[in-house]
């Protein structure tokens, strides 16, 4: 009559007995080897190639440029001094510029 079945072995499915797992080695990063101070080519790329970015952030331009984050903010912060990138958005962790155009458009934060 009505009894129950037995429970069914699934497929595939995880057992006790499985391999234990192997440490992995990590990943290993190359060292950034990123200049402290601007020298007179860097200086000529920062106000040739960064103004003709559509975003500029101080990550962006440390990882083209080859310079430190620290420099790179205080090159942006020149710059738009100089009206040469303006500001989108100025929070505590990060600072996204763009490149300034003609016409001002209305900054949306």
């Amino acid at each position: 009559k009505g009894g129950k079945n037995p429970p069914k072995k699934k497929e595939g499915g995880g057992g006790g007995e499985a391999k234990k797992k192997k440490w992995s080695k990590g990943k290993v990063r190359d060292k950034l080897n990123n200049a402290v101070l601007f020298d007179a080519a860097t200086y000529d790329k920062l106000y040739k190639e960064v103004i003709t970015y559509k975003l500029i952030t101080p990550s962006v331009v440390s990882e083209r440029l080859k310079v430190r984050a620290s420099l790179a903010k205080a090159g942006l912060r020149e710059l738009q001094a100089k009206g040469l990138v303006k500001c989108i958005v100025k929070h505590s962790g990060q600072l996204v510029y763009t490149r300034a155009t003609k016409a001002d458009d209305v900054i949306v934060e």
